[in-house]
């Protein structure tokens, strides 16, 4: 009778994300600066993920989203570059420029008129507070992002800023991890234009939190462009708290990262404000493009306008999730939530979820969502008046995209946004 050989040894996928968090957990043992209360939600964050490990199918909020390519990553601080960096375009005229890899800045820094660091003692009350009311159980974004963040960049905004500031860090080739962490509180009658830049070209993981705080009759205008490779992962959660009056211009435009996830959780926390959320993201080759937004008003009269736009050629993924909360003390909310996708490919997949909790009854609220292909009778009508094939399909692809993109604040041409979404563009 022949004997069985034994089974071999197989971890599971459950074992290999368990070691990856913690292998990432000791290579990251302390920060370079932190207060008390940073300290304790690093310690919080930490166990989190040591209970947690990574999200899977089962957890509602990731189970269309793969994240495999995590476990591929060295599970350790961003490592020197491989290869020269890209150069970066120099700022504009109206531009400040801070380098995030270059905090904290010397004391006798010259900051722009209007916008002043802020310290250990000032930040500890409001760290965490535009997050926590709106994910009550925890993110684990933020959880990763608190428990490898090595120090935050916390600002204060007074007055008309006339500046824009920009927020820029570039991995290169390098692997690794690394974590932003930032804070922005804007004073009453405030206004600034930020821009906020990432790339990658090596195995890394980027991982990104913004926090921001809009007192009344302050404005907000907040561009997020990032440009990653096949190999890179890129995490972020933009929360932010808005008070009566307050305006907030978002607009997100990503493209070329293996995994991206950008999650936006915005609190009007009386009503009475504006809110506009714009994102557009390219997913290609197997590329996953993962949005996740949360909006909740928590008095009268505050408006949302939404729009959210995809595209995905090849094998590229792109999973959308808008949840807009409506309870009763937000009478007479005016929300408008829309969700387009373009498919380049038969092999391409959009899994779109727009959603509206309203419990208030004095309401106008809407939602929809549209995948679609590029129209036949538009490349038509551009092929008759003699554009050929691949240019037609640029053309209208262009078009898509610039409705998100010129939303952008002016500083963010110099980076050229649109260029790497629409290079190799299909002919169909």
């Amino acid at each position: 009778m022949p004997t069985l050989s034994p089974l071999p040894n197989r971890t599971t996928a459950r074992q290999r994300e368990a070691a990856w968090i913690q292998a990432l957990l000791e290579a990251f043992p302390g920060p370079r600066t932190m207060g008390s209360a940073q300290s304790a939600a690093r310690a919080a964050s930490r166990l989190a993920l040591e209970s947690f490990g990574v999200p899977g199918a089962r957890d509602e909020a990731w189970r269309f989203t793969d994240l495999s390519l995590l476990r591929q990553l060295p599970p350790q601080p961003l490592a020197p570059a491989t290869r020269p960096e890209r150069p970066l375009p120099p700022p504009g005229p109206a531009s400040w420029r801070l380098s995030l890899d270059a905090w904290p800045l010397s004391p006798d820094t010259h900051w722009p008129e209007g916008i002043e660091p802020m310290s250990e003692a000032e930040l500890e009350p409001w760290l965490g507070q535009a997050v926590a009311p709106v994910e009550p159980k925890g993110n684990w974004s933020v959880h990763l992002n608190n428990a490898i963040a090595e120090t935050v960049i916390a600002l204060r905004v007074r007055g008309a800023v006339s500046t824009t500031l920009e927020l820029v860090s570039d991995s290169g080739g390098a692997s690794g991890a690394q974590a932003f962490r930032i804070l922005l509180v804007l004073e009453e009658g405030a206004s600034l234009q930020l821009l906020q830049v990432h790339r990658a070209d090596g195995p890394s993981l980027t991982s990104v939190v913004l926090e921001a705080f809009l007192q009344p009759s302050s404005t907000l205008r907040h561009g997020l462009v990032t440009r990653g490779t096949d190999s890179a992962a890129f995490l972020a959660v933009t929360a932010a708290r808005q008070a009566p009056g307050s305006q907030l211009v978002h607009t997100s435009v990503g493209a070329g990262w293996g995994l991206a996830r950008h999650e936006p959780v915005i609190l009007q926390s009386q009503g009475q404000a504006t809110t506009e959320l714009r994102g557009l993201h390219w997913a290609r080759g197997r590329q996953i493009a993962d949005t996740h937004s949360r909006v909740r008003f928590e008095g009268p009269e505050g408006t949302l306008d939404q729009l959210h736009k995809v595209v995905a050629e090849a094998e590229g993924h792109s999973v959308f999730n808008g949840c807009v909360e409506v309870p009763r003390p937000a009478q007479r909310t005016n929300a408008s939530q829309l969700s387009r996708g373009l498919l380049l490919s038969d092999q391409a997949r959009i899994d779109t979820k727009p959603e509206l909790q309203i419990v208030a009854d004095d309401v106008r609220c809407t939602h929809g969502a549209t995948i679609s292909r590029l129209r036949p009778d538009e490349l038509f009508y551009l092929r008759s008046r003699g554009i050929d094939g691949p240019l037609a399909s640029r053309l209208l692809l262009r078009a898509f995209c610039e409705e998100v993109v010129a939303q952008l604040p002016l500083a963010a041409q110099a980076w050229n946004p649109l260029s790497p979404l629409l290079e190799e563009a299909p002919s169909r």
